[in-house]
């Protein structure tokens, strides 16, 4: 390397260094797969962190996480809700009282408790068979999810990664019908509303679409008049479309 090639390398890295660093947890890198993360959920935790860290953005909206990874706001979204779900992040909710700003950012002490656990348990582990090749797999039920055979439950361990790509993929058909109708991309906290109907509530998908409706009739297409309507019908025990059908036609006086 000449002299003048030293100089663009040079350049190039004091650039870098001047656009900021970010301080990863290297347990993230190196043990995420344990932790049942995928390449893309790590890396959007990546991303997550050097936004507080680099650029003090605490609540990046999904548009500004599609620019940086390249993906599509429906799956970012759907690895939010992954990430919420299985304890990793969370949202706080907090109020700036001289500015009377309501903000919102994401907390990582799920993130920092689960790779605390995971190295403290590994610590505390014998040491391995030095006779196993690096990468083994240290047990059937692990073995199971990497070869696809069946687990020593009975397949159960399937069964349930099944159901979960399942509801995974219904929470993002939902994404998207309400992404249509509201004429824009979701934000996380809105994303994470219709996971907790659907994952705490246990609202079905059919009654959710049909409260977004309601409220697309009404002329007020917002999450708080959705969740309103969702209450209303739980308290009158209206739980599929035939149940919502009678119910709008006695309070609209078709049913008299």
């Amino acid at each position: 390397m000449d002299g003048k090639e030293w100089n663009t390398w040079g350049e190039g890295v004091s650039f870098g260094l001047q656009n900021g660093m970010a301080v990863i947890p290297y347990a993230l890198l190196k043990h995420y797969r344990k932790l049942n993360l995928t390449g893309s959920e790590a890396m959007l935790l990546i991303h997550l962190l050097s936004f507080r860290q680099v650029e003090g953005m605490e609540f990046p909206s999904l548009e500004e996480l599609q620019t940086v990874t390249g993906r599509s706001i429906a799956a970012i979204a759907g690895e939010l809700q992954k990430l919420m779900k299985e304890g990793f992040i969370s949202i706080d909710e907090d109020i700036d009282e001289l500015r009377d700003i309501h903000f919102e950012r994401y907390n990582f002490s799920g993130l920092y408790g689960k790779l605390g656990a995971f190295l403290a348990g590994a610590a505390q582990e014998p040491a391995t068979d030095s006779s196993k090749p690096a990468g083994s797999v240290p047990n059937q039920r692990a073995a199971a999810h990497h070869t696809g055979a069946p687990a020593p439950d009975g397949g159960h361990g399937r069964a349930f990664t099944a159901a979960a790509g399942k509801d995974a993929e219904e929470n993002r058909s939902l994404f998207t019908i309400f992404e249509k109708e509201f004429g824009r991309p979701l934000s996380p906290m809105e994303c994470e509303t219709i996971s907790g109907w659907v994952d705490q509530d246990n609202y079905p998908e059919e009654l959710i679409l049909l409260a977004l409706k309601e409220s697309v009739f009404a002329g007020k297409i917002h999450f708080r008049y959705i969740d309103r309507i969702l209450l209303e019908w739980a308290r009158n025990r209206v739980k599929n479309a035939q149940d919502v059908k009678a119910y709008t036609q006695k309070f609209r006086g078709g049913g008299r």
